[in-house]
């Protein structure tokens, strides 16, 4: 199950336009990204759920064919949380158990390796562990030496957890007495629910592993470069129908599809949203930028003409945990 329900807030003003999951990567969904990489490790069926802007979502995944796999959805209405959203989707699952896995993160952490120890060691949840990148602004999670997790940390200077990189191995019967009803937490709720009844049952893996976090707007921006960069097609910046002035600058930006960027345009380290027309001589740097329509502006964002406009890390590292 990929966990793609979520508001994205961080993300906004993004996110009024395309769930987190459906942004683009150097030219492919982010959830893509995650189905192919699981895709790769062995799964063959999927389970996504869908709450805010779910068309974004099922848009870019359709059937899941195009990366691999066969996907399932989950509808929720409310948003069902990372524990609720399980519970509901269990029928769909169908498994005694499954890979729980964040839509908003990418990694390629050995999944065949955490299966087996999974098995191994009888635990219920397994999750993949990496060192703290930044204690002060990520949660942690403790383990004891044998590897079971004993508490949840919260950011701060005397954070010694390790980071929790959103990939786990679980069982079904952990979310099997939840109401699929009712919104639930797992880290806050759940599994801190587990730990004082069942010490032992959650346990936690260190390894060495990749980690992308499209948290905010900046660290959406700062993957897309990195990644068009690897692969080496900067031309998967810019997305479908786009038309671009011979004249206009752009540096170091992300276009999604049907963005018209004017004569005489400078933008830089900007990301501009689907169907955004950017004015001739029109200057921007370090901005989202989104069509206005009828969309209210929130804290941190501007009304400019036709645009809905925010500085690129209003929301930089600020609701980590």
């Amino acid at each position: 199950m990929v966990l793609t329900a979520g508001l994205g807030s961080r993300l906004r003003p993004l996110s009024l336009v395309r769930a987190k999951p459906a942004v683009p990567v150097a030219g492919t969904p982010l959830v893509g990204r995650i189905l192919r990489w699981l895709a790769a490790a062995g799964v063959r069926d999927a389970v996504l759920n869908l709450h805010h802007r779910p068309e974004t979502i099922t848009a870019a995944v359709g059937d899941g064919s195009a990366f691999g796999v066969h996907v399932r959805y989950s509808w929720e209405q409310p948003v069902l949380g990372s524990a609720g959203g399980p519970a509901r989707a269990l029928p769909l699952l169908a498994s005694p158990r499954f890979w729980l896995i964040n839509g908003d993160t990418m990694t390629d952490v050995d999944l065949a390796a955490m299966a087996r120890q999974h098995v191994a060691s009888g635990a219920k949840v397994t999750m993949a562990l990496v060192p703290n990148p930044d204690p002060a602004h990520y949660g942690g999670v403790s383990l004891s030496p044998e590897g079971a997790v004993t508490g949840f940390t919260p950011r701060g200077p005397e954070n010694r957890g390790w980071h929790f990189i959103g990939v786990q191995a679980v069982d079904a019967e952990v979310f099997a007495s939840l109401d699929p009803t009712v919104p639930a937490d797992s880290v806050n709720g759940r599994y801190r629910d587990m730990l004082a009844r069942t010490p032992g049952a959650i346990r936690g893996v260190v390894r060495e592993a990749s980690f992308h976090d499209i948290g905010t707007a900046a660290d959406y921006l700062e993957t897309s470069l990195s990644f068009a960069r690897r692969e080496g097609n900067a031309g998967a910046l810019v997305g479908a129908s786009c038309a671009i002035a011979a004249d206009a600058r752009l540096e170091d930006c992300v276009l999604w599809d049907r963005v018209t960027i004017g004569h005489g345009a400078a933008l830089s380290r900007c990301v501009v949203a689907d169907d955004a027309h950017v004015p001739a001589g029109a200057v921007f740097a370090d901005r989202v930028i989104v069509p206005l329509a009828d969309r209210v502006p929130g804290p941190g964002e501007a009304v400019d003409g036709q645009l809905l406009v925010a500085p690129i890390d209003a929301h930089r590292r600020k609701d980590h945990s």
